[in-house]
């Protein structure tokens, strides 16, 4: 209450209503790769540097494009008269791809993925084998322990690494998620067999895997088809075989297409143009996690961060590498064993290839099954936190704990309104305790804590839904 000396009128403003909680992104993924290049300006430089992008174009103005795979050429003509009549194109070879990261983006904006950040572990010119990039990406984890908007944690160019590098990653991306509690992990089962329950019972059974923080993540199997073609550069694609159709060999044999254009541009056009047509046949497979992210951030705009990432169509896709049955899924979704679950993406006739799953890896674990619960606890407790922060250093007494009581439950009353929560009516979905008794001793007030609890009755996923019939006599 300010102290008047001088005679007049003063005007005072009272605060009645409570601060607001703010609700935190939660489909903010972390891509942790290889890239072209990582410059922002040529004073900037972004390897290493977790840096937040909102589209394909934007991550190839500052990290360039895919790694442009080797191509070889067999072009065959057919001559009449001394004349060229046709020119048939078939591919020899397509260089095995080895880095991912820019595919993975292409199809997490293709299934309605949105700002996310990008990891540059080094640029993919240097080749690094795999006990490099395991490092590197490990530091790539590191780098994005320190920025706080990311939720969602997502690897490429795992394929090159061993199973044990690849859980060993996987376990300490879940790590992080535990140890900060506002991300989670998306994890690619390693792939080494066409055999589902082979590599599912290896990857379950992986001491680098191990068993701590295993809500904070979920695993997806198997690999995808995707409608993606390799990237190729003038440069990197050489004609091998030149036939001229006469007996001969042509002119552009061995030649890359880069001498094809400054000798021959017409020539050029037609090869170019053949060349993305066969370029159909040899379509990118990729781990599913780059198109999953997008899932949940389709999901995440159109529903709400506690509706299941599944039964959701996958876009830009053709299928799967490996067809999942309904009793091969049914080993994977419940494992009494290791407890481990693992999330099957399975092709319907009718329905497309959808994500067939929706639990944790804690799949045994009745408080933290499924992935809605656990991802919408965490931005529950994230935005709490940062509403909290404004109470810090208030007095500890009841004028702040009514204050603090109503922000939450403001909060948790639109979170059950969306449908977030279960119970007929609000104090059935929530509740939120803070004061002197209740939560806290006058002992706790003597040392500063001011201790508020929360509990939430969040809704889960009818994962199994059983129709029940009978006979039923006739009454009339």
């Amino acid at each position: 209450m300010p102290t008047y000396k001088t005679p007049g009128v003063y005007v005072e403003e009272i605060s009645v209503f409570p601060p607001s909680v703010a609700q935190v992104e939660t489909a903010i993924p972390a891509f942790i790769g290889y890239t072209e290049k990582a410059t922002k300006t040529t004073l900037n430089d972004l390897n290493m540097l977790p840096t937040r992008i909102s589209s394909l174009k934007e991550f190839e103005q500052y990290y360039g494009n895919a790694f442009p795979e080797t191509i070889s050429l067999n072009v065959v003509e057919t001559q009449d008269s001394g004349a060229v009549i046709a020119r048939d194109l078939t591919i020899a070879s397509v260089s095995t791809i080895k880095f991912y990261l820019y595919y993975q983006l292409q199809m997490y904006f293709r299934n309605g993925g949105g700002p996310c950040y990008i990891v540059s572990v080094g640029l993919f010119s240097a080749n690094p084998g795999a006990a490099a990039i395991n490092t590197a990406l490990t530091n790539g984890l590191a780098a994005v322990e320190g920025v706080d908007e990311p939720t969602l944690l997502v690897f490429s160019d795992t394929n090159i690494l061993s199973a044990a590098q690849h859980n060993a990653l996987s376990s300490a991306a879940l790590a992080q998620a535990g140890k900060l509690m506002d991300r989670f992990a998306i994890i690619d089962v390693h792939e080494s067999s066409a055999t589902p329950l082979t590599d599912i019972a290896a990857f379950r059974s992986s001491s680098d895997l191990g068993n701590n923080n295993l809500s904070y993540g979920a695993a997806y199997y198997p690999m995808i088809k995707t409608s993606l073609t390799p990237h190729y550069t003038n440069a990197t694609t050489t004609i091998a075989v030149h036939d001229d159709g006469a007996g001969g060999d042509g002119p552009f044999l061995g030649a890359t297409l880069a001498t094809v254009l400054a000798a021959d541009e017409t020539f050029y056009r037609e090869i170019n143009n053949k060349l993305a047509d066969a370029l159909l046949q040899h379509q990118i497979d990729l781990y599913p996690s780059g198109a999953v992210a997008g899932i949940y951030a389709t999901v995440d705009a159109a529903r709400g961060v506690w509706k299941a990432p599944a039964n959701i169509s996958i876009f830009g896709i053709r299928g799967t590498v490996v067809n999942v049955t309904d009793e091969q899924q049914g080993q994977m979704n419940v494992d009494a064993g290791s407890g481990k679950s693992v999330n099957a993406i399975r092709t319907f006739n009718g329905r497309g290839t959808l994500v067939w799953g929706a639990r944790t890896l804690a799949g045994n674990d009745n408080e933290w099954r499924y992935i809605s619960v656990r991802r919408f606890y965490n931005m529950v407790e994230e935005s709490v936190k940062k509403a909290s922060a404004n109470f810090v250093f208030e007095p500890n007494n009841a004028n702040t704990w009514v204050k603090v009581r109503a922000m939450i439950e403001n909060f948790l009353t639109l979170q059950w309104r969306a449908g977030a929560l279960a119970g007929a009516k609000a104090e059935d979905a929530f509740f939120v305790r803070v004061g002197l008794g209740q939560t806290m001793s006058a002992q706790d007030i003597l040392e500063g804590r001011l201790i508020v609890e929360i509990g939430m009755a969040a809704v889960r996923p009818a994962e199994f839904i059983i129709l029940r019939f009978s006979h039923m006599m006739q009454q009339s």
